[in-house]
C-alpha cells in the first residue's frame, strides 16, 4: 500500500476549493430580490442574500473561482432564518459548473443552521418582524375589522420573532469543489466537519488542519485505484475507474429509477438523446442533481452539448426563454403549481415532475429502439436489487445525517482501518467484535452524536457497495444498447478532407457521415428514432471526433467506446443481418461467453477497490498557526485562519512521505490538449498540441459555445442581453443550415453523390429535416413570448393573426376586390395564409396545437410559399409587439423610438397655436434631453437611448408673451418598441399671467393599459390616486377652502404621506416604487404639506384668485431678513441661527433660479430640497414663530397651533434617517 501526496498543481488534487457561505454581519440583511417572495411573507420566512464568507485557495490556474456563481449554487434560495420552533436538520445537495473548455467541476454543499450572535442581525430581524406585524394588522383591519382583532392579538409564533423569547438561527453552507464527482467521499468529509463543530468535545486538530489536508495533500486517486484519506472523525475512501471502465459516476441511478420508474426514465433519456428541452422540477435540489447526472452518465458514449444547469435559482429563470436545447432544473416552491411557471416553450419541452413521478414528453416522440425489451431488462436488474420497476418510491431524504464511522476509541478506529484495508482475518474480526461489545459495556456505547456500532458501519458499506454495483449494471445495459445500434458506425464515416486545415475550413459544407447508407441497414422499427438522432449535435460532435482522430488522439469516451466495439467484434462470430438482428441482453452476453469480462468482473473490480485501499494520503497534521487560533466553540463554525489555507505548506517533514514510485512519474504536459484529453500519451501530446487546440476551439464553436456556464450565471443586464443575442444568433445559424440541408435533400444531390436512391430513406430523412425545421420555428416564435394559447407558440401566433385579420376584413368589400391578383400570377398572400389555416383547421380531426402548426408548415412547404407566409406574419408589427415582446430590457443601448402627445383641454385646444412647447422625458436610466415640439402641432416623434421605466416629464414653452398660454390636460408618451404607454396628468395652465405664471412644469407619470393608445384623452381604467400629478381641480379646491378644511383630515393626510416614505425605505430595493411619486404625486408629501400651510390662511379672494403658499413663504423670509437688519428679532420668539440663515438662503436661491417653474413649482422644490438636506423639520417652527404668521393666519390655523407644529416637526424629523436622492428633473438649475 502506497502513501501519496498532492503538493503539486491543482489539477491533480482531490479538491480545488473549500467555500463557506452565509450571512455577512458587516453588510447586514439584504433582501433577495430574485427569490420571488413578496412583502407579505414574514421576515423569518423570507430569503435574504447570502455572501461567500471565505474560500480557499484564492484561485487555481485552470479553474478560476467564480464567487457569484458558487454563492448562487451553494445557496440557491439565499439565506434562511429559523427559530427554535422550526426543524433545524442539515441538508445536502450538489451542483456542477461547466467551463469554457468543456470541463466540469462539481460542488458538494452541506447546509446547516447556526445560532445568530450578531446584535445587528437580531435587531434588524426584530424590526422587520414588527413592521410586518403592523402592516399585516393594518391590512387586516381594513379588510375585516371584526376578525382581525383576534388574529392580530395572537400572531403565529412560527412566523414571528421575539428576541426575549426566541433563538434565531441562520443557514450556513460548507462547500467542497472537486474536479470529479466524488459524491460519497465529499459528503462524508463535510458531514464529519460539521459534526466536529457541533460536538461538545474539540477535534484532535484544528479544523484548518483537515481543510488544508484535503485541499493540498490529498491527491486524485490514480485511474483504476482507490485512495484513503482522513476526515475529522474517521477514514474516508474514494475510488476512480480504470482506463477500460466507464467514467466515474457516483450519483445513485437506483434513486433516479425509484423516483421516476423505468418507463419514465427511458422516455426521459429518449428526449435527452433527441436534444429536446428538458426541465426538471422538484422541491429537493439533490433530486434535481441526481436525475440530471443520472441521465448524463447514461448517454455514454455521447455527451450533452447544450445548456446544462441542473439547478437554477429564481434570477436565472430567464434562461427558460432560451430558444435552444437545455437540461435545467428548478425548485418547486411550497404549494406552487406548474401553471405558475409560465413556460414559453412547450412544443418541444420534456417536463419532468420528479416529486409526482411523471414525465411529460413532447408530442410525436419516437420510441427508443427495442424499448419494450430494454424496459424488461432494466426491470429485471432493479428487481435483483430489491427496487420496484414502476417507480414512485421516495428516495432517502437528503438531510446530511449519514456519516462515516465514528468510533469511541482510537484503538478501535485503527482496527477498523486495518479491516477496511483487508489486513484482518476471520479470527481477528471476531476479536474486533468482542472489543466493540466490551467498549459498549464499559461506556463506549455512549458515543457522541453520529456514532455508529460496527454493525451499522458494515451495513453502510454494504449499501454503498450495492449502489455502486447497481450503477454499473444499469450503465452497462445502456452502453450495450448503443454498442448494438452503432457497432459499425465507423464504416459510414466519410473522410473527404486531405488535412486538418481543409477540413476545418470547409466543415460547414461537408458531410462526415453517410446517413442514408447507415439508415438503409437498420431495422425498420428503429428508423424513426435514428433518423432524428443522426441530426443532433451530440452525434455530430461524436462523428467529428472520429474524423479528427486521423490527426490527433481520440477523446477518452470515444476511445473507450471504440475499444469495446473492437473487443466485441472479436467474440462476435455471428453473421446476422443488422436489419433483423434480435435484442440481446447484457446478461445473455455474459452467460454465452461473448464478453467474458462484461459485468461480473467490473463489479468485482469496484468491490475490491471499495474494500481495500490501494493508496493512503498524508494524515492531517498541525500547521504553523498563530497562538489562540483554532479554538473550539460548540455549535459555531469558526473563522478560519486564512494565511495557512491560502497556499500549500511544503515542508520536508511531509513531502518526504511521497513514495518513490510517485516521484518517478513523468511530468505531465501542460499543453492545451491536456484540458480535454486526460489520458494522451506524452509522445502523442507533443506532436498534436496545435491540432488539439484547433480542434477544441472549432468543436465548441460548432456547439455555439453553450457550455460557457460562467456567462449564463452572470446576472448583470448586459450579460443577460448578450446571452439572449447569442441564443438568437445561434438559432438563425441553425435555421440557415437546416434549410440548406433540406434543399440539397430535395434536389437529391446527396443521394446521387453517395450512390443511394431509395425513395423511402430519402423521404424519411426529408421528413426528419422538416420536423427539425418545425422545432426551429417553434423556438423562434417562442422566444420572448408573453401571451400564448396552448403549447404551440407558432400556432398561437397564427390564431391571433387570424383573429386580427378577421376584424379588418369584417367591413363589406367592394365587388371587384375578390378578383384582384398579383402581377406574377400568384394568389394574394393574405388570402393564401388564411386559407391554409382554415384548411388545416377543417382537416385537423383532433390534432393538437403542435400538430396543426406542423401540418401548416408541411402544407406551405408543399406549395412552396412558406417564406411568403412567414414574411406576412412578420410584417404585422403591431401583433408582434402586443403578443410577443412586452419586455423592457434595462440594458439596451440602441435607439428606442418614443412618441409624445400633448393633450390640451378640449374647449381650449385652439390655444395650442399660441405656444411653442418643449418636453424632456426622464426615466430610471436617464433623460431624453430637451425636445422641441414643432409649432402648430401637438406631438413629436424622436429616438434616444433606452430610458427604462419613465417617471417624470418636464413640459415648458419658449414663448413668454401674455397671449402664449394653454391649459394642458395631460401628456402621453408611447414606447414604440415595448408598446408601453405613460400618462403624465397636468390639469394646469402653462403661460404668464394665468395660474401661478409657470412656463415650465414637472409632471409625474403613470403606466396605463395599452387601450389608452387608441384614445389618448381617456383612460380605460381609473389609475391609482397616488400616481397622478396634482391636478388643477385639487389646487382650486385647496385655494378656496381656507379654514374650512377639516383639522383632523389634514393631519391624517400628513401622517399617511410620511408613513409611506418610511415604508418605502424599509422595503427591499426591488419592491420600492418611485420616490418622486411619494414626494410630488397625488397624496404626496408636497401636496399634504401645502394643505397644512393653507389651513386658516387669510385671503380676500377677490375674483376667486387662487392662493399660493409660496407667497406666504416669500413674505415670511422677507420679514425675517428685514427684522434681522433692524434688530427686532429679540422681541419675538424667533431666534437667529443657522436654520434661519439657511431658510433665507434656500428661498433666495430658488427665486434666483433661471427656470420659470411658477409658484407651485418653487414650493415643490423648496419642500424637496428641505427634506433632502434634513432641514424641513427645522424650518416649520421658524415659519410658525414668524411675526407675519399671526397677521396672515386665522386663530384656528394649524400653523398657529404649537402642538400641531411640534407633531409635524417630529414626523418630518423621522425622515432624517434616510438618504433621499432627488431626480435631476426636480432640482435642475438650482445649485444647493
Amino acid at each position: 500500500m502506497n502513501t501519496a501526496a498532492a503538493t503539486g498543481s491543482a489539477s491533480c488534487r482531490f479538491a480545488h476549493y473549500f467555500v463557506v457561505c452565509g450571512v455577512d454581519t458587516e453588510t447586514g440583511l439584504e433582501p433577495d430580490d430574485g427569490a420571488g417572495e413578496g412583502f407579505e411573507h414574514s421576515p423569518v420566512r423570507r430569503s435574504f442574500k447570502s455572501k461567500v464568507l471565505a474560500h480557499y485557495p484564492e484561485n487555481t490556474d485552470r479553474n478560476p473561482f467564480n464567487k457569484d456563481a458558487v454563492n448562487m449554487l451553494c445557496m440557491p434560495r439565499g439565506l434562511s432564518f429559523r427559530t427554535q420552533a422550526d426543524r433545524l436538520d442539515p441538508q445536502f445537495h450538489s451542483f456542477t459548473i461547466s467551463f469554457d473548455d468543456g470541463t466540469r467541476s462539481y460542488g458538494f454543499v452541506h447546509t446547516f443552521y447556526e445560532e445568530v450572535t450578531s446584535p445587528q442581525i437580531i435587531t434588524a430581524m426584530q424590526t422587520l418582524c414588527q413592521m410586518h406585524h403592523v402592516e399585516h394588522h393594518s391590512s387586516s383591519l381594513a379588510s375585516s375589522p371584526s376578525s382581525s382583532s383576534s388574529s392580530a392579538s395572537s400572531p403565529s409564533t412560527s412566523s414571528s420573532f421575539d428576541p426575549t423569547r426566541d433563538t434565531l438561527y441562520v443557514s450556513k453552507a460548507l462547500c467542497l469543489v472537486t474536479p470529479l464527482p466524488f459524491l460519497q467521499a465529499s459528503r462524508q468529509f463535510l458531514v464529519q466537519l460539521h459534526q466536529a463543530v457541533t460536538s461538545q468535545t474539540a477535534p484532535p486538530l484544528p479544523l484548518e488542519s483537515y481543510i488544508h489536508n484535503i485541499l493540498y495533500e490529498v491527491p486524485l486517486p490514480p485511474p483504476g485505484r482507490s485512495l484513503r484519506f482522513h476526515g475529522v472523525q474517521g477514514p474516508i475512501l474514494c475510488q476512480r475507474p480504470g482506463p477500460g471502465e466507464l467514467p466515474l459516476g457516483e450519483y445513485p441511478l437506483g434513486d433516479a429509477f425509484s423516483l421516476l420508474g423505468v418507463d419514465s426514465m427511458v422516455k426521459l433519456l429518449t428526449c435527452a438523446l433527441l436534444e429536446t428541452q428538458v426541465l426538471l422540477y422538484s422541491s429537493d435540489y439533490q433530486r434535481l442533481m441526481t436525475v440530471a447526472e443520472g441521465i448524463n452518465t447514461l448517454l455514454f458514449p455521447f455527451q450533452w452539448q447544450h445548456i446544462y444547469l441542473p439547478i437554477i435559482s429564481a434570477p436565472l429563470h430567464h434562461l427558460l426563454d432560451a430558444p435552444v436545447p437545455f437540461l435545467m432544473g428548478i425548485q418547486r416552491r411550497d404549494g406552487a403549481q406548474r401553471s405558475s411557471l409560465n413556460l414559453p416553450h412547450e412544443a418541444n419541452l420534456c417536463f419532468v415532475d420528479i416529486d409526482n413521478h411523471c414525465v411529460e414528453a413532447p408530442e410525436d416522440l419516437p420510441q427508443f429502439p427495442d424499448q419494450t425489451e430494454l424496459i424488461q431488462e432494466l426491470s429485471e436488474v432493479l428487481l435483483q436489487f430489491g427496487l420496484p420497476p414502476q417507480g414512485g418510491v421516495i428516495a432517502k431524504p437528503t438531510t446530511a445525517s449519514s456519516s462515516s464511522p465514528r468510533l469511541s476509541s482510537l484503538v478501535l478506529e485503527d482496527l477498523m482501518e486495518d479491516r477496511r484495508n483487508g489486513n484482518l482475518g476471520g479470527e481477528e474480526l471476531a476479536v474486533l467484535e468482542r472489543l466493540q461489545a466490551l467498549a459498549r459495556r464499559c461506556g463506549g456505547g455512549k458515543m457522541s452524536d453520529g456514532g455508529k456500532t460496527l454493525g451499522h458501519v458494515f451495513e453502510e458499506e454494504e449499501e454503498e457497495l450495492k449502489a455502486a454495483k447497481l450503477n454499473i449494471q444499469l450503465r452497462e445495459v445502456f452502453a450495450g444498447r448503443f454498442a448494438a445500434m452503432f457497432g459499425r458506425y465507423d464504416d459510414f464515416v466519410i473522410h473527404s478532407a486531405l488535412d486538418l486545415d481543409s477540413w476545418l475550413t470547409n466543415r460547414e459544407g461537408m458531410f462526415n457521415f453517410d446517413k442514408g447508407s447507415f439508415l438503409s441497414v437498420q431495422p425498420a422499427s428503429h428508423l424513426h428514432f435514428l433518423s432524428r438522432f443522426l441530426e443532433t449535435s451530440m452525434f455530430s460532435s461524436f462523428v467529428d471526433g472520429k474524423v479528427i482522430s486521423r490527426w490527433a488522439d481520440r477523446e477518452p469516451l470515444q476511445q473507450l467506446f471504440d475499444s469495446r466495439l473492437e473487443r466485441e467484434r472479436l467474440y462476435d462470430t455471428g453473421s446476422e443481418d443488422s436489419c433483423s438482428c434480435l435484442y440481446r441482453k447484457c446478461t445473455t452476453l455474459f452467460e454465452s461467453g461473448t464478453v467474458k469480462v462484461c459485468i461480473l468482473s467490473r463489479c468485482q473490480t469496484i468491490e475490491r477497490r471499495l474494500l481495500k485501499a490501494d493508496h493512503t494520503a498524508i494524515h492531517p497534521h498541525l500547521l504553523d498557526m498563530r497562538i489562540g487560533q483554532g479554538r473550539h466553540h460548540p455549535g459555531y463554525f469558526p473563522k478560519l485562519q486564512a494565511d495557512v489555507l491560502a497556499q500549500a505548506q511544503n515542508t520536508n517533514k511531509w513531502s518526504s512521505r511521497v513514495t518513490a514510485s510517485r516521484r518517478s512519474e513523468p511530468k505531465r504536459s501542460t499543453c492545451v490538449c491536456q484540458k480535454t484529453h486526460t489520458q494522451i500519451s506524452m509522445q502523442a501530446s507533443r506532436g498534436v498540441c496545435l491540432i488539439c487546440y484547433l480542434f477544441i476551439q472549432q468543436k465548441y464553436t460548432f456547439a455555439r459555445k453553450n457550455l460557457r456556464q460562467s456567462k449564463l450565471l452572470d446576472l448583470t443586464p448586459q450579460a443577460i442581453t448578450q446571452t439572449h443575442r447569442e441564443f438568437v444568433d445561434g438559432l438563425l445559424s441553425e435555421c440557415r443550415l437546416k434549410t440548406k440541408r433540406m434543399l440539397k435533400e430535395r434536389m437529391g444531390k446527396e443521394s446521387v453523390e453517395l450512390g443511394q436512391g431509395e425513395a423511402s430513406i430519402t423521404g424519411l430523412q426529408e421528413n426528419t429535416l422538416i420536423h427539425g425545421l418545425c422545432d426551429l420555428l417553434e423556438r423562434t416564435w417562442g422566444h420572448g413570448l408573453q401571451v400564448k394559447q396552448g403549447k404551440s407558440a407558432l400556432w398561437s401566433h397564427l390564431l391571433h393573426y387570424q383573429a386580427a385579420q378577421g376584424k379588418t376584413e369584417a367591413p363589406a368589400e367592394s365587388p371587384g376586390q375578390n378578383q384582384r391578383t398579383v402581377d406574377d400570377g400568384a394568389l394574394p398572400l393574405r388570402g393564401s395564409l388564411i386559407q391554409d389555416m382554415r384548411f388545416i383547421q377543417t382537416m385537423s380531426e383532433g390534432l393538437s396545437d403542435v400538430g396543426q402548426a406542423r401540418a401548416w408548415i408541411h402544407l406551405a412547404l408543399e406549395k412552396k410559399i412558406l417564406s411568403q407566409h412567414l414574411k406576412e406574419l412578420l410584417t404585422n408589427q403591431e401583433l408582434l409587439r402586443d403578443k410577443c415582446i412586452k419586455r423592457d430590457f434595462a440594458c439596451l443601448s440602441l435607439g428606442i423610438p418614443y412618441r409624445v402627445v400633448i393633450i390640451p383641454m378640449k374647449k381650449l385646444s385652439i390655444a395650442m397655436a399660441t405656444v411653442d412647447p418643449w418636453v424632456c422625458v426622464s426615466g430610471e436610466l436617464g433623460d431624453s434631453g430637451v425636445r422641441q415640439i414643432p409649432k402648430n402641432t401637438q406631438e413629436i416623434f424622436f429616438q434616444c437611448k433606452n430610458l427604462g421605466r419613465l417617471s417624470t416629464l418636464q413640459l415648458g414653452q419658449e414663448n413668454s408673451g401674455l397671449l402664449a398660454k394653454c391649459l394642458i390636460d395631460c401628456v402621453m408618451v408611447y414606447n414604440e418598441i415595448t408598446g408601453h404607454t405613460y400618462k403624465f396628468p397636468c390639469g394646469r395652465w402653462l403661460g404668464k399671467g394665468v395660474g401661478d405664471g409657470s412656463l415650465e412644469r414637472v409632471l409625474i407619470g403613470q403606466l396605463v393599459s395599452p387601450g389608452a393608445e387608441e384614445d389618448a384623452g381617456r383612460l380605460t381604467g381609473t389609475p391609482p390616486p397616488e400616481l397622478a400629478s396634482p391636478s388643477q381641480s385639487v389646487r382650486t379646491v385647496l385655494g378656496s377652502l381656507g379654514s374650512r378644511m377639516p383639522f383632523v383630515e389634514v393631519q391624517e393626510d400628513m401622517r399617511e404621506a410620511v408613513n409611506n416614505l418610511v415604508k418605502h425605505f424599509h422595503k427591499p430595493e426591488q419592491e420600492r416604487g418611485n420616490l418622486t411619486v411619494l414626494l410630488c404625486g397625488e397624496g404626496g408629501l408636497v401636496l399634504c404639506l401645502e394643505k397644512f400651510l393653507l389651513h386658516g390662511l387669510k385671503s380676500n379672494r377677490l375674483f376667486q384668485r387662487n392662493v399660493f403658499v409660496w407667497d406666504f413663504v416669500e413674505k415670511a423670509v422677507a420679514s425675517m431678513e428685514t427684522a434681522d437688519q433692524m434688530g427686532d428679532l429679540h422681541g419675538s420668539t424667533l431666534t437667529k441661527g443657522p436654520p434661519c440663515d439657511l431658510l433665507c438662503h434656500y428661498v433666495s436661491t430658488i427665486n434666483a433660479s433661471p427656470r420659470n417653474i411658477g409658484k407651485e413649482g418653487k414650493f415643490q422644490l423648496f419642500v424637496c430640497l428641505g427634506i433632502r438636506d434634513r432641514l424641513l423639520s427645522l424650518w416649520l417652527p421658524l415659519l410658525a414663530d414668524c411675526p407675519l404668521t399671526a397677521r396672515t393666519y386665522e386663530d384656528g390655523a394649524l400653523l398657529r397651533d404649537r402642538a400641531a407644529v411640534h407633531s409635524l416637526s417630529r414626523m418630518l424629523h423621522t425622515l432624517n434617517d434616510f438618504a433621499i436622492t432627488l431626480e435631476t428633473a426636480l432640482v435642475k438649475g438650482v445649485d444647493l
